[in-house]
């Protein structure tokens, strides 16, 4: 085998492989990467010593050991985390590890994201250099740009663009000018999915918000009507970051507070305490709300769930997201759905059911179909996935609407998702052309099924450990397609799915 000189470029390696030379490329670049000592170290443009301290490389480097905070492992040395390599005339720096996340983690273990239960803060999971840097800045914990001011000053603004595009008529939360760190702790994380945890909060609201909004405050009683508020969650209300209405109010709104008739659903508070108008939060509700009643109580599928209290999944007065869920539209639902909520470990969701919300399939208050869907078999599916899907555009709230309006997405639904349209024609066509996607009756008796077939008979529609949520977590292969079609010499000839 010839041995190509470090200089040859790939197009060289190129030309010269093959018959000739017997050097396939991939090969080529892999012996001119070994025949370069310390190929992804830095050369350094001074000859070193192997065993150079710490105090040399600051002769020049003193920059890296001043600031207003100083990484603590610059007392330790330099070498503490680099090394140097000579080879003959060449001094090459690297790191002691291959990466500087698994540096960081030889003394941060804590930080480690694989061992972590919860919400990680994304930059955490894989580059501290991200938010810090390794040796000294001016900032706290040798962060690159301080959490607060501007866009361009504030560090966590590189990625989040909270409270920069706000409507003229909408509002900010004043303590985005404090900094981010007033209200959040970029690495505090726990496996109970708290909003401590999920968000990384310094601590959960109302006792956060209190923090600065004292409820004594004549002013902030008045605007609540004096109805008592000091240990009510703030956030079903108030957006804690910006809003496109006036006080931080959350995107959809009851009615009735909407409106500030809160003696519609109150009396007078007493004792520091909340009175209302009926017996009860459901009696209240159903003074307006009968129709949802008599739906809960006359369905044929009935939602144990909604038989309580009707505070126990919406708020009484605003929320973020539309039937104002008094958490959000997923995690309203999970909290009695234990066995979904494990399915949320998979590597592949389907975005309805973890992301827009459960009752985009399913019916929360009761319903005439199976396990509460909106609509029977592959309707369901197709209500989106088919050719026919038409959405219905609600201009007043930027909304779109399927299921005859019951379902309501957010305009730009469909193309941020990349929903995918299936080009369906007489029930035929996915995944390839003429393939069919519902029940295959018997030719020689059309009132017989030969082979039963759905959505559901490839696809699973919570999640799943691969891409197209095919069932029993397969991979989108020809074993896959050979669960049903055993003959690769004549795919007409199928067994039933599951067989």
């Amino acid at each position: 085998m010839r041995l190509l000189p470090q200089r040859v470029c790939c197009k060289t390696a190129f030309d010269q492989s093959g018959p000739r030379f017997g050097v396939p490329l991939w090969i080529c670049l892999a012996l001119a990467m070994l025949l370069t000592p310390g190929a992804f170290a830095a050369v350094h443009p001074v000859p070193l010593e192997k065993n150079t301290d710490a105090a040399k490389c600051l002769e020049c480097h003193q920059d890296k050991n001043k600031g207003k905070s100083v990484h603590s492992a610059m007392a330790t040395g330099c070498l503490s985390c680099h090394e140097i390599r000579v080879n003959k005339d060449v001094t090459r720096v690297k790191l002691i590890t291959a990466t500087p996340y698994a540096l960081c983690l030889t003394c941060h273990a804590d930080k480690k994201a694989a061992d972590i239960k919860g919400t990680v803060h994304p930059p955490a999971v894989r580059d501290c250099l991200t938010c810090h840097d390794p040796h000294a800045s001016d900032n706290k914990n040798q962060l690159l740009k301080p959490v607060s001011g501007g866009e361009k000053e504030n560090l966590c603004s590189t990625c989040h663009q909270t409270g920069l595009n706000v409507p003229k008529t909408g509002s900010v939360h004043a303590a985005l000018e404090m900094g981010c760190d007033t209200c959040h702790l970029t690495h505090k994380t726990g496996a109970d999915p708290t909003p401590e945890n999920r968000f990384h909060l310094t601590k959960a609201a109302p006792a956060l918000c209190l923090d600065c909004h004292d409820p004594k405050d004549e002013s902030l009683q008045k605007a609540h009507q004096n109805q008592p508020f000091a240990t009510a969650n703030c956030v079903e209300c108030h957006d804690p970051h910006q809003s496109a209405s006036p006080k931080l109010m959350a995107k959809f709104m009851h009615v009735p507070f909407a409106d500030k008739s809160c003696d519609a659903c109150h009396a007078p508070a007493k004792d520091g305490k909340v009175v209302l108008t009926q017996k009860d939060a459901k009696s209240v509700c159903v003074t307006c709300h009968d129709d949802k009643a008599k739906l809960i109580d006359t369905a044929k599928v009935q939602h144990p769930g909604a038989s309580g209290d009707c505070t126990d999944c919406h708020s009484p007065h605003a929320s973020n997201q539309p039937g104002l869920p008094k958490t959000d539209s997923v995690a309203i639902c999970l909290g009695c759905h234990s066995d979904i909520d494990e399915l949320r470990k998979k590597a592949v969701h389907h975005q309805p059911a973890f992301t827009q919300g459960c009752s985009t399939c399913h019916t929360p208050h009761g319903g005439d179909n199976d396990h509460l869907l909106r609509a029977k078999g592959n309707a369901l599916c197709l209500e989106c996935h088919g050719p026919d899907s038409v959405p219905q555009r609600d201009e007043a709230d930027h909304l779109l609407t399927i299921f005859n309006g019951t379902v309501k997405l957010p305009d730009d639904y469909y193309k941020k998702n990349k929903v995918a349209i299936l080009p369906l024609r007489f029930g035929l066509g996915h995944p390839v052309e003429y393939h069919p996607v519902s029940d295959v009756m018997d030719p020689a008796d059309q009132s017989k099924v030969k082979t039963p077939l759905s959505c559901l008979s490839c696809h699973q529609a919570h999640a799943s450990a691969q891409p197209d949520l095919l069932v029993k977590d397969q991979s989108n292969n020809m074993e896959f397609c050979d669960s049903c079609h055993k003959n690769r010499l004549n795919m007409k000839e199928t067994i039933s799915p599951g067989n």
